[in-house]
């Protein structure tokens, strides 16, 4: 999905139509009476070759109060924002109403791609309509029928070189994930970040656990929205800093909270978002509230971090309030080893955002934890490594077959990701991979990063295992046996 296209218009121009077309399933909600939608629906969206994300929104009214129009408002303006590209849709029968005049000049200082459409334009009713489009000084408008799918094709040659535009920005955005290991012998450690190619940091975790004002002492300056309100931050901000003499992008995204708790649609958009932010994070900061730390949340979003198979450091916050720091510190130790085990050896350190204090543990854990994220180890230490492994602890044998750990081999990194070669992988139990998961992090330093271990059966890829042996012709003129056609 390389970009998000918001449809946007007053009440009734065909926008869940359109949206329903977009993404081939009717999802949306379509009816003649005005105002059936209000909120904003998210699908996937395909025209041709082009896969991206679009937003149906609720029709655009001219109330400003709090109201349910009012509020409907505010959340397609934000979808507006949010969007890359912006899609104004205008009834062509109806033609440019003064509603569509003030919501294109609003259009224009929220977003910087806005194509016109003007739908219900097939036949001579709609010629009208669509020369009457030119007076809102979008550019050439585009016409279309949602309902008859006509004038898709202007639709998708409108899209194509803007995608192709977003395309290249995520390539570069995009930290490199999941590396082919190529060549064993090169003795290559991290990236080393430039102001080019910074090293890109997410810091996430619950709503007020102080992960804008963390970024704000940082970076040296207040340049994030801060206070004692929960859920300030709406979406992912992207900041550059020189932290400590490393170049750094850190995202800073919204709170996240149980999704039961989630019913606000601002919120949903905005959680999203921060899950977005991880994805383009290389080191992931998943940032604790010291007073109440590891709640349910809290090892959610660590366990999506490490899902999504991102370095990750857990910092504990707000540590100046803390007055037993010795006890409170082996507590925490204690229950980061308890509640994931997954991250085990992952860095845990100790800060306060308000003072600053801790910011220098905070830094040297993000590059240990990114050289980690980028360990290789060559086939030969890994299968001498594997030999001693098995031999202390064997495999099981389940319904007495004898399984067989032939060989390993690292196959990626960032994260590491290590393939064994083996009889009856079907049959390897969970606790034997964990056992050799757990064994790989101590004998090759490699604590908290997410490692990929993943069993191949040998024997399948064989092109000979269930064919029947043959005996030889030699052997059969000696045994008397009259030889084969």
């Amino acid at each position: 999905m390389s970009f998000t296209l918001a449809i946007v218009g007053r009440p009734n121009v065909g926008k869940s139509t359109l949206f329903n077309r977009l993404v081939g399933k009717k999802l949306a909600l379509v009816d003649d009476q005005p105002g059936v939608t209000r909120d904003l629906r998210e699908g996937e969206a395909r025209l041709a070759d082009l896969r991206f994300i679009v937003l149906d929104s609720a029709g655009l009214e001219l109330a400003e109060d709090d109201s349910l129009q009012g509020r409907m408002r505010r959340l397609t303006e934000r979808a507006v924002e949010e969007a890359d590209i912006c899609l104004f849709v205008i009834d062509g029968r109806v033609g440019v109403t003064p509603a569509d005049e003030i919501f294109a000049e609003i259009l224009r200082k929220k977003n910087a791609h806005v194509i016109l459409a003007v739908n219900k334009a097939e036949g001579k009713a709609g010629d009208a309509g669509a020369l009457d489009a030119w007076s809102l000084g979008l550019g050439e408008p585009i016409r279309i029928s949602a309902e008859h799918g006509e004038g898709m094709d202007d639709l998708y040659l409108a899209l194509r070189p803007l995608a192709d535009a977003f395309e290249e920005r995520a390539k570069l955005d995009a930290p490199e994930v999941d590396v082919d290991v190529t060549d064993e012998t090169a003795e290559e450690g991290p990236r080393v970040p430039t102001r080019e190619k910074p090293l890109q940091i997410a810091v996430i975790g619950r709503p007020n656990a102080g992960k804008s004002t963390l970024i704000n002492k940082i970076i040296g300056e207040d340049r994030l929205l801060t206070g004692p309100e929960a859920g300030i931050t709406r979406d992912a901000i992207s900041v550059s800093a020189d932290f400590m003499g490393t170049p750094m992008r850190i995202f800073d995204t919204a709170g996240m909270r149980k999704k039961a708790k989630v019913v606000d649609k601002l919120e949903k958009l905005s959680v999203a978002d921060g899950l977005r932010a991880v994805r383009f994070a290389e080191v992931v900061v998943v940032l604790l509230d010291v007073e109440i730390p590891f709640e349910t949340q809290d090892l959610r979003i660590a366990d999506f971090a490490e899902s999504e198979g991102r370095a990750v450091v857990v910092a504990a916050n707000k540590w100046d309030l803390e007055e037993d720091k010795p006890q409170k510190l082996n507590e925490l130790r204690q229950n980061f080893e308890k509640y994931l085990p997954q991250l085990r050896g992952a860095p845990l350190v100790t800060v306060s955002a308000k003072t600053g204090k801790g910011l220098d543990r905070l830094h040297a854990a993000i590059l240990k934890a990114h050289d980690v994220w980028n360990r290789r180890v060559t086939t030969a230490k890994l299968n001498q490594w594997l030999g001693a492994m098995t031999e202390a602890h064997p495999p099981p044998a389940p319904g007495g077959r004898r399984i067989r750990l032939r060989y390993m081999t690292q196959v990626k990194t960032r994260p590491p990701a290590f393939v064994v070669m083996t009889n009856h992988a079907d049959k390897l139990p969970e606790s034997y991979a964990r056992y050799l998961v757990n064994g790989l992090r101590e004998s090759f330093d490699m604590p908290g990063t997410p490692i990929r271990l993943t069993f191949r059966d040998q024997g399948k890829d064989n092109p000979y295992k269930d064919k029947k042996k043959s005996t030889p012709s030699r052997l059969r003129k000696h045994l008397g046996q009259a030889p084969r056609d």
